[in-house]
């Protein structure tokens, strides 16, 4: 039974009211949201067929039957990505080998070249794989154990993490829902999976992000560090992915030119180039 699709389906139903779709709401309900049947009907299948489908017991669905449960849903462009995903049965992943991932010389390469901005690699578990010196002094790679040098796990089982990030709690659940997404994908994975069996065991807030069923790519957007040695750093970043192996994420802080964060970046830079 494929668990995953049901739950990420029943949470999309309970955050619609019928009023929004132009249904009449009929009496109280015991669960907040659509109906099965209202998102059937919308959708122009079947009740029967939708229920086997949330269930995970029906046969392979039709890229037309996801596009219309997703309309109905009001999913937007990366849940709907990830409805396709989840909705098919797992293929054979390549990660089950045991080998670790390296990132190629000449990525590092292009990580040395970036003296000005941090910048470091990312696995499909969210595993810091390599980094540039500047990105070594924000986040302090270098002196993480390999076994916790992973975004994830620092985020949420680190103590230092929420000292690190002012903005905690939206670095959490967009950390999840990164996560998420990236099982979505690779539910074959067994070290993914392991990886959020721990997390979901040892944090609580991590459980309760992971029910939520949110999916979100990071492709953009600003994070704020409150550095132990430079101070608060605002700094934008964008993500690339690496060409050469589509797991792995370039994740690069750009930090607006003479900006106060870029003055501290430089002074932070010359000490640790200094240790």
């Amino acid at each position: 039974m494929n668990g995953e699709l049901g739950d990420f389906l029943r949470s999309r139903r309970a955050r619609i009211q019928p009023e929004e779709l132009g249904l009449a709401s009929h009496g109280r309900r015991r669960v907040p949201g659509l109906r099965r049947e209202e998102v059937a009907q919308l959708a122009g299948v079947s009740v029967d067929y939708y229920i086997r489908l949330e269930q995970g017991r029906g046969p392979s669905v039709s890229d037309a039957v996801l596009d219309a449960v997703a309309r109905v849903l009001r999913l937007d462009e990366t849940e709907h990505a990830y409805l396709r995903t989840v909705a098919r049965p797992p293929g054979k992943d390549k990660a089950l080998r045991s080998t670790a991932p390296r990132v190629r010389p000449g990525v590092q390469l292009l990580l040395d070249s970036m003296d000005r901005a941090p910048a470091f690699v990312l696995g499909r578990r969210m595993e810091v794989l390599a980094w540039n010196t500047l990105g070594d002094a924000v986040n302090g790679f270098s002196r993480m154990a390999l076994s916790v040098r992973n975004v994830a796990r620092y985020a949420f089982l680190d103590p230092a993490a929420r000292d690190l990030y002012p903005d905690w709690p939206a670095v959490a659940a967009q950390t999840v829902a990164h996560l998420r997404l990236n099982a979505g994908h690779h539910r074959d994975d067994r070290a993914l999976s392991a990886l959020v069996g721990e997390l979901s065991v040892k944090s609580e807030e991590f459980r309760r992000l992971w029910a939520d069923h949110q999916v979100a790519l990071c492709m953009y957007g600003v994070k704020r560090l409150q550095h132990p040695v430079a101070g608060l750093l605002t700094l934008p970043y964008e993500t690339l992915a690496v060409p050469s192996d589509p797991d792995q994420t370039l994740v690069v802080y750009t930090p607006e030119p003479a900006s106060e964060t870029a003055e501290r970046l430089a002074l932070l830079g010359s000490w640790a180039t200094a240790r």
